[in-house]
């Protein structure tokens, strides 16, 4: 379905940006990745599906190591035709001990960079009549839980960027959405459980069970898997009209 267009999906090493490149390249898309740590395994990883795999480091708190990233990707592919802005980052504390440049860093990874990846690729993507930019916020989009204020501030502020980036390019062919996860397993997700875990003297599984049941009625953590189906969906023709929406995959979490 999506043989000769160029996804890059920032944040991707790992968790739901790995699963979401994945998901893109099974389509025949290929693929763009960013992040840190081990690059070698999700490289690999996203070849075997027999699509084209570039790298590129970013941080993506910096605006010019984003400029530099999307210049390699359209120097790479021609352009970029679905980008997934997924970076992110967490600090939990109260908002009178919330460190400055933890805020600062939060806001930058997980908001600033989304702007600038989105303002860097919509001229090709218009140009061409089509795109896809599709934004990794979160339930924490929607809703708020406390000691995270920054991490809920800014993923409000990737659904509103969704609607406004969505209502400019309306009458064309590009398309922005938000997919607005409950908890995924992912590696920021169990340093929470971790977390619980050391402070309540329980298992990994009742620490899960415990963070689990607090907000989501499901029971159960949602999948890389399941979230790169949704991002496939916004990528099909069965996605064209579908313009702003914070999709939630929250296990009932909002419907409360």
């Amino acid at each position: 379905m999506l043989k000769g267009k160029t996804a890059l999906v920032t944040g991707s090493t790992s968790g739901i940006g790995l699963g979401i490149a994945k998901a893109l390249a099974a389509q025949g898309a290929n693929i763009v990745l960013n992040g840190f740590g081990d690059v070698q395994g999700p490289t690999a990883e996203v070849a075997a599906l027999g699509v084209q795999v570039a790298y590129h480091g970013a941080d993506m708190s910096k605006p010019a190591e984003i400029e530099a990233m999307m210049q390699f990707a359209a120097e790479r592919f021609g352009r970029v035709d679905i980008l997934v802005n997924n970076a992110g980052i967490q600090h939990v504390a109260r908002i009178e001990n919330f460190p400055v440049e933890r805020w600062d860093a939060i806001i930058a990874i997980n908001l600033s960079s989304a702007f600038h990846a989105t303002r860097l690729a919509l001229p090709a993507m218009k140009a061409a009549n089509w795109g896809r930019i599709i934004n990794v916020a979160s339930v924490h989009g929607l809703v708020a839980s406390a000691e995270k204020s920054a991490y809920v501030t800014a993923k409000h502020g990737v659904v509103g960027l969704t609607k406004v980036t969505a209502l400019e390019n309306a009458t064309t062919g590009v398309t922005c959405n938000a997919i607005c996860p409950g908890w995924v397993l992912t590696p920021l997700v169990q340093k929470q459980v971790d977390a619980k875990a050391a402070a309540l003297g329980l298992s990994d599984a009742e620490a899960s069970s415990l963070l689990l049941g607090e907000k989501e009625p499901s029971q159960q953590f949602t999948t890389p898997e399941e979230l790169g189906a949704l991002a496939v969906f916004f990528c099909s023709a069965a996605g064209n009209n579908v313009r702003g929406v914070a999709w939630n995959m929250d296990g009932g979490w909002t419907a409360q």
